[in-house]
């Protein structure tokens, strides 16, 4: 199985933590099915960015990111070079070490 190290994050994961992704799940996915509370207000169609994660090591191995997930990352909070939004990502290296970002843009909430 891959595993997901996800860095301490204040607020998500204080302590940070190492979680094991199944063969084909998203980091979303995986971190969710861990008790990490991941906002996804599009509910993981990749229509936001409230998923967005900064993958601090393993990024080359992933998969490229489409034209929609691009176009919707330039949307981003904190945008950088490895940033990615987590339901669209799926571990390829036996470890892959993302950053929750302190803050994330989720526009459904904004608006109500």
């Amino acid at each position: 199985m891959k595993k997901i190290k996800i860095l301490p994050h204040e607020v998500i994961c204080p302590e940070g933590l190492t979680i094991e992704a199944q063969e084909g799940e998203t980091v979303l996915d995986a971190c969710l099915r861990n008790g990490i509370k991941i906002e996804h207000a599009c509910e993981k169609s990749c229509a936001c960015t409230t998923c967005h994660i900064v993958v601090r090591e393993g990024f080359d191995s992933l998969d490229s990111a489409s034209d929609i997930e691009e176009d919707l990352l330039d949307k981003a909070w904190g945008l950088e070079a490895t940033s990615r939004l987590s339901c669209q990502v799926v571990p390829k290296d036996k470890v892959t070490v993302i950053e929750l970002p302190k803050y994330t843009i989720n526009q459904v909430s904004e608006l109500t």
